[in-house]
């Protein structure tokens, strides 16, 4: 009987140090950044977070994106926006849908069926409020709706209420129009829809800006940033995605204060992330190609609103004409570390979305200051230490 008893204590202490050994080979393993691989949460789940930004607040990063359904091929939203946190960037619990669709109600901003891209959320320090601005596209128009829209929390965990869709800076000409103000509308401009590749006029002899002045300028793609200042800027694709627009926000963060520049006209540059470092705004966005990837673009300037000086490609090496096939998405400050910035992007899957997968890379900087991205297999965070 003792031996017996002492055959399965030595059985039950192999397993529990096998088990112990998994473990820490597992945490080794979660412990890297792998770029394409598959990502899976707390629950075993792989993460669904498409198009996404992130939040960092009170020590834990809250990353957003949208949620894609198995079997579905397009792009209209049938859940809503996903939310996962973490406190390392490697381990992502999952904190449920966040801003669902309305599925009782076909004629609502968000009903099932519109298209919601790109949520980013930002915190107001004055209101205490979490305001996410997002891509929306009402059931039927394809991408003629070209709106953004506001949704506002408590919680960075939501739930997160609608608040509304608009085109911003209705009534308001950006101020840096120039001779737009006076010169008038093509008549091409009041037809013309973009389909892909580049315009048959130049933006401004078309003058499509002016084309939109009462109801409101294009806005597709989209991000958010917020200065040290505490000032929040809506960055979009407008005009036909032919031209970037920067808006300044109001206090508030929920509307646009009428303030905005047009950059990079004719560039055709969606996909806009934006950061600071040593008091410059660098901006990374991609070319306009519909889901197959292309070659980055990236720009420096001292004032947000310009002028922007455009750079080149910012990433290196065998696969930087396709961007290491990836798109981006935002670019992270990483939290205590110096000068320390992350790429976010996606490798979109447009026949099965929801098996989109994620290219996280650090960002470094040449010897004139400007930012480039190395393709590394797997990484993680003493990158930034080399």
């Amino acid at each position: 009987m003792n031996r017996i008893f002492q055959f399965l204590s030595i059985a039950f202490l192999f397993v529990l140090v096998f088990n112990s050994c998994n473990k820490k080979e597992e945490k080794v393993q979660e412990s890297k950044i792998i770029s394409g691989a598959i990502w899976k949460d707390n629950n075993g789940v792989p993460i669904n977070a498409h198009g996404g930004g992130m939040l960092y607040h009170d020590g834990v990063y809250y990353w957003y994106g949208e949620h894609k359904v198995e079997g579905l091929v397009g792009n209209t939203a049938q859940v809503g926006f996903h939310c996962y946190s973490s406190t390392n960037l490697y381990d992502w619990n999952d904190e449920g849908i966040v801003l669902r669709v309305v599925e009782d109600d076909p004629d609502h901003d968000i009903a099932k069926g519109v298209i919601m891209e790109r949520p980013k959320v930002i915190y107001n320090q004055k209101t205490k409020k979490f305001v996410m601005w997002f891509h929306l596209e009402p059931k039927g128009v394809m991408y003629d709706g070209a709106k953004t829209a506001i949704a506002i929390a408590d919680s960075p965990t939501g739930n997160f209420k609608y608040v509304r869709s608009m085109r911003p800076n209705a009534g308001h000409m950006p101020l840096n129009a120039g001779d737009l103000i006076e010169k008038p509308i093509h008549p091409v401009a009041l037809s013309y829809r973009f389909g892909g590749s580049a315009i048959p006029f130049s933006t401004d002899s078309l003058n499509l800006v002016k084309r939109d002045f009462k109801n409101g300028q294009m806005s597709r793609d989209q991000t958010l940033f917020v200065d040290d200042d505490g000032t929040a800027y809506h960055i979009h694709a407008s005009e036909e995605n032919a031209t970037l627009h920067i808006s300044k926000l109001t206090d508030d963060y929920t509307d646009t204060t009428g303030e905005y520049v047009r950059v990079f006209p004719d560039r055709f540059m969606e996909a806009p992330a934006i950061f600071k470092k040593d008091g410059k705004y660098y901006l990374i966005a991609s070319g306009c190609t519909g889901w197959a990837p292309n070659a980055s673009r990236s720009a420096v300037a001292e004032n947000i609103f310009g002028p922007w000086q455009e750079l080149s490609n910012p990433f290196k090496g065998e696969l930087a004409y396709i961007s290491y096939d990836s798109q981006g998405n935002y670019v992270l400050p990483i939290a205590g570390k110096k000068d320390a910035f992350m790429y976010m992007g996606d490798r979109w899957n447009p026949t099965n979305p929801i098996d989109g997968r994620y290219v996280w890379l650090p960002i470094k900087f040449d010897i004139d200051g400007y930012p480039y991205v190395d393709y590394l297999p797997e990484w993680d965070f003493s990158e930034y230490e080399k």
